[in-house]
């Protein structure tokens, strides 16, 4: 028999603790939740990407977090400080404890400027931009931007939507043609990777874009120092061979990174200093390297790694069954997406609410869905969507649309990205509903 009022306690109003919270109430209204969120701005991030190329309003991505907390939620407006797991507490900033009988912590990650030297003081100034943190301030630069170098550049550390650092790069190709300047531009893209993605499908797709547009690939670029002064993005170049030696460059004189490393080489300015490589740039496009929050990593609740330790399938946590955890913060090895929360939630909540009726949790399991809408041009886009195993698994409504490869660049997918998908994200997943 069920008893009466379970406190279930969230950490985090973004994507995944919104329609947590949503969820739940809409199946058990008795259930006590209550959601610590310091915030009064919940933003729609994904739009982000199209803001920074001047083709959406960045007010849109922005609304109140009153008007996005679900219908009987306690919202308790402070930071969460630590935890006390075997105390089934959480202790907020201000001082408070809170207790529960069910935690799911979801706070999503930050960036952390520091692992960078010279990031903290240049981002979002002069022609160092980033849609992750000012894409208003990104417009600016690629509307301002005159030629020459335009480096877009990827941290080494997991970032939520991995395909963010190209995607802005696609557009600001696209913008730099229509302005007639990109005969005058090399457009670098920097990635500590080794591809440009690793679904092969989408990997063919995205290499013809790369050699349409004509953009310089450089592969195992670590960026470790910005020098905004001299416009220098500084790089560690680190390419494992089988010998287990390090291949860098062919030939030290030359300042010539090593070609098996490239792809489309382009004759930028590049210095050598202390075995690095200074890429010299007109703008920079950068993601800032991204961590758990401070007081998750010092919890007792994270792996080796500093990200929640939760079981893959179930999002439970691997030491403390009553503990779950899902969205960015969450040790997946999946991409770190909206589109992957959608599919971790209902996993989440069917899971407290078996172990509320039943002592046990249910048998739903997360396969490692992620998406990533791959803008590759203003009015294409491509839809990566993909499991655990970078198996291209795409949705079958997307017949309804009629798009039959999305792996291809298509019209429609980019109306889906624009216009459908805030829709959605706003009207049905905030609220609680499945899609």
């Amino acid at each position: 028999m069920k008893t009466e009022h379970h406190q279930v306690l969230i950490i985090g109003a973004g994507t995944a603790g919104i329609m947590v919270a949503a969820q739940l109430l809409k199946k058990d209204r008795s259930l006590d939740v209550a959601l610590i969120e310091p915030a009064d701005t919940h933003y729609y991030q994904p739009a982000w990407t199209l803001v920074g190329a001047g083709a959406y309003s960045y007010d849109k991505t922005a609304k109140p977090m009153s008007s996005v907390m679900p219908k009987g939620v306690k919202w308790i407006k402070d930071f969460a400080s630590s935890f006390a797991p075997n105390e089934n507490s959480v202790t907020t900033k201000s001082g408070n404890t809170i207790t529960y009988d069910f935690l799911v912590v979801a706070p999503g990650l930050v960036y952390n400027f520091d692992m960078i030297p010279g990031l903290k003081e240049s981002i979002d100034k002069g022609v160092v931009c980033s849609n992750y943190t000012d894409p208003n301030h990104t417009w600016d630069v690629i509307k301002n931007f005159k030629g020459g170098t335009a480096l877009f550049t990827q941290p080494a550390t997991p970032i939520k939507c991995g395909g963010a650092p190209q995607k802005i790069m696609y557009l600001a190709e696209d913008h730099f043609k229509k302005t007639g300047i990109a005969d005058k531009t090399d457009i670098v893209f920097a990635t500590p990777g080794t591809t440009i993605f690793a679904v092969p499908e989408i990997k063919k797709t995205l290499m013809e874009v790369i050699d349409r547009k004509n953009i310089n690939l450089r592969f195992f670029h670590k960026l470790v120092e910005i020098d905004a002064e001299n416009k220098i993005a500084w790089y560690e170049v680190t390419k494992e061979v089988e010998s287990g030696g390090c291949v860098v460059i062919e030939d030290s004189k030359t300042d010539k990174v090593d070609a098996s490393i490239q792809h489309n080489y382009k004759d930028v300015k590049v210095d050598m200093k202390d075995g690095r490589f200074g890429i010299h740039y007109d703008m920079i496009h950068l993601a800032p390297p991204q961590t758990a929050p401070k007081f998750i990593q010092d919890s007792p609740l994270v792996n080796d790694a500093k990200w929640l330790d939760v079981d893959h399938q179930t999002m439970q946590h691997n030491t403390f069954k009553n503990i779950f955890g899902l969205g960015d913060v969450a040790a997946l090895p999946t991409a770190k997406t909206g589109a992957a929360i959608r599919k971790q939630v209902p996993i989440v909540v069917d899971n407290i609410l078996k172990l509320i009726e039943h002592q046990g949790i249910g048998s739903m399991a997360y396969n490692g869905y992620s998406s990533c809408p791959l803008v590759t041009g203003y009015g294409k886009m491509v839809l990566a969507e993909f499991d655990y195993k970078n198996k291209f698994i795409p949705d079958p409504k997307l017949k309804q649309m009629l798009i039959s490869d999305s792996s291809k660049e298509h019209w429609r997918l980019w109306m889906l990205k624009k216009y459908m998908l805030p829709y959605l994200y706003w009207n049905k997943m905030m609220k609680g509903e499945n899609v």
